[in-house]
Formats: C-alpha cells, sequence, structure tokens
C-alpha cells in the first residue's frame, strides 16, 4: 500500500467504508482526532451515536498483528478494565478495509478527560493494581504476530535500519553505531531470564483517561507488545530509576494485588529507556517523508539533530552504567 493512499483519505472514503462494513449509515461530518501514526476520525450515526474510526497505517501492522492488538483488549475488558473494545462489523470481524485495502476498526466513542496525575501515593497504588490486571490478562495468552521489545530483537533492529537507511549523514552514523553496540552489550545480561507477556508497550499518563465512576480507562493499544511488563512501568515515572523509588515500589505494591512483580524489574527501567529512544528514531525516520511531519520537524535529519540525539544516546549509557554500579 502506497503512503499517497493513506494520506488522501477524504472524509466520503472515511464514511464509505464504515458504512460498508458496518451495515450503519453516518452523517456527512466528519472530524479529524489527533494522531501521531494512524488515521483517526469520530463519526456520528443516524441515531445520533457516535464512533471512532480508526484506520490502520498501511504497512505497519499485518491483519494477524491488529487482530492480537483486539484480542489483548477482549482480554482486558474480561478483567474489568474499561476501555473501547472494536465493533463486530458485517463480516463477523473486527476489522475492515477501505476499497484500497487501509484497515480500520470501529469503536464507540466513550468520552472521559485526560487522567490528571497528582503526586500521592494513593495514585501509584492505583495505577499499580490497574497495571496488574492488564498484565495478568496478558499473560492468559501470547501474541506471535507483534514486535517483542528485547535487545536481541527490537533493538537490534531498530539500529540496523537506521544505519542502514542512510538518514544519518557523515561521519556521525559511526559514532551512533558506536554508542548503540555499547549499549547493546551493557543491557543484554540484564534481560537474561526476565519473562516476556502480552503489555500495552506504550502506557503512560496520556493513555489513560478518567472516567470518575467508573474508573480508569485505558486507551491506545496500537503499541502493544510482547515484553518485559516494567516497560508499561517506567514510563509514568517521572524521572530516572535512581530518582523514583519510591514512585517505582508504591506501583508495584499495588501490582501485586493481581500480578507477581519481577524483583529485578528497576534494573531494566534504563536499560529499557534507551531501547526507547532508539525505537523513536526508527519511528521517526519511517515517516520522515510524510508532508505533516516534515512540516512539524524540518530540522529531523540533519547533522545538528543527529548530534543532539546521538550525544543524548551517549549519556544514556553513562546512566545505565552509573544505575549499574550503584543500584
Amino acid at each position: 500500500m502506497s503512503k499517497a493512499d493513506f494520506d488522501s483519505l477524504e472524509p466520503f472514503t472515511v464514511i464509505d467504508a464504515v458504512e460498508k462494513e458496518s451495515g450503519l449509515r453516518f452523517s456527512p461530518v466528519v472530524h479529524t482526532l489527533p494522531s501521531y501514526i494512524n488515521r483517526v476520525y469520530e463519526l456520528q450515526d443516524d441515531d445520533g451515536n457516535r464512533y471512532v474510526a480508526k484506520f490502520y497505517r498501511p504497512g505497519r501492522w499485518s491483519k494477524e498483528a491488529i487482530r492480537e492488538e483486539h484480542d489483548f483488549m477482549e482480554d482486558c475488558s474480561e478483567m474489568d478494565i474499561p476501555l473501547a473494545l472494536p465493533e463486530i462489523l458485517e463480516s463477523d470481524d473486527t476489522l475492515g478495509q477501505t476499497e484500497d485495502g487501509i484497515l480500520f476498526a470501529l469503536y464507540p466513542h466513550m468520552s472521559g478527560r485526560l487522567w490528571e496525575f497528582k503526586e500521592d501515593d494513593e495514585q501509584w497504588f492505583r495505577l499499580g493494581q490497574l497495571l496488574g490486571r492488564m498484565h495478568r490478562a496478558g499473560r492468559s495468552e501470547k501474541a506471535s504476530h507483534r514486535t517483542v521489545i528485547h535487545p536481541e530483537s527490537s533493538f537490534r533492529r531498530d539500529c540496523r535500519e537506521i544505519l542502514e537507511s542512510g538518514w544519518i549523514p557523515g561521519t556521525q552514523a559511526q559514532r551512533f553505531e558506536q554508542v548503540t553496540k555499547r549499549i547493546f552489550d551493557l543491557i543484554l545480561p540484564v534481560f537474561d531470564d526476565v519473562p516476556l507477556s502480552r503489555i500495552h508497550g506504550d502506557f503512560h499518563c496520556g493513555n489513560i483517561l478518567d472516567r470518575m465512576d467508573e474508573g480508569l480507562m485505558i486507551i491506545d493499544f496500537d503499541d502493544m507488545a510482547t515484553g518485559p511488563a516494567v516497560q508499561d512501568f517506567w514510563l509514568l515515572l517521572p524521572g530516572h530509576a535512581s530518582a523514583c523509588r519510591r514512585e517505582f515500589f508504591l506501583l508495584q505494591d499495588g501490582y501485586s494485588d493481581f500480578a507477581v512483580p519481577d524483583p529485578g524489574a528497576l534494573n531494566l527501567v534504563e536499560p529499557l529507556r534507551a531501547m526507547r529512544m532508539v525505537y523513536f528514531l526508527a519511528w521517526c525516520g519511517r515517516q520522515k517523508e510524510d508532508f505533516s511531519f516534515h512540516r512539524n520537524h524540518p530540522e529531523w535529519g540533519s547533522e545538528g539533530f543527529w548530534d543532539v540525539e546521538i550525544r543524548d544516546l551517549e549519556n544514556q549509557y553513562r546512566e545505565i552504567l552509573d544505575f549499574m554500579e550503584d543500584p
């Protein structure tokens, strides 16, 4: 599927595709919702019911991978975690597609406000309980078509893609290769015997809605992966592992009500941060030709840009090393 097909989605294309797959009739007004990767739209049917149609970026996930996302959400729902499950379409599937083959899913619109984080022990404990329930659901099945968050899998793949793409100019590619090789060698042993299971993959405050009496609702499972449970912990922390022990262990206290925490999980936080930094660079590189990305990030790929990114990775290498020497 070409990028042009994805970017050329028009309101009438969206409405026509969703009506054909769902059997519903929608008003001609389409509201575009913010999304970094996919195209997401709010629709309203003739009865006034509101829906969210999520069109998946072509080439990013296979049908099987998206179905694993939906299966995980269903398992989380069975653990009484509030979320918006994809609708079953006319084909008895949760996946539809446009005439050009762009995959999409239709969700009921569920309102809520972005969770306002407050620094108190009860909130950390409550978040830990939510994570414990989600990961208990995650361990009930496996996902064979999703990213595996591990140095030998995702990190090595992202590093290779960045180096082979030609995105890094001049001698900076050598600096990037050197620092990522040092990080790889340093963190690989930390992952020995770490259990991997289905996780959200992008669990930060922006993906949590507060539905008041109905509890905290999890959104955006698009980065669902197989990985260590602590991947869904560290994005919540306000700083590096060395400065956030209290918050981390409060999360684990709540978590232990529903799932068994990994006793060595804190040691994975800074390695996972380094992996995330490289993942984000690869993710941006795949989209750098998109008009909206280039408009919003005109500096991406310049020598100055890479100088800052490589220096940040060198600093992160030292952060990992310091934590290992003084855990």
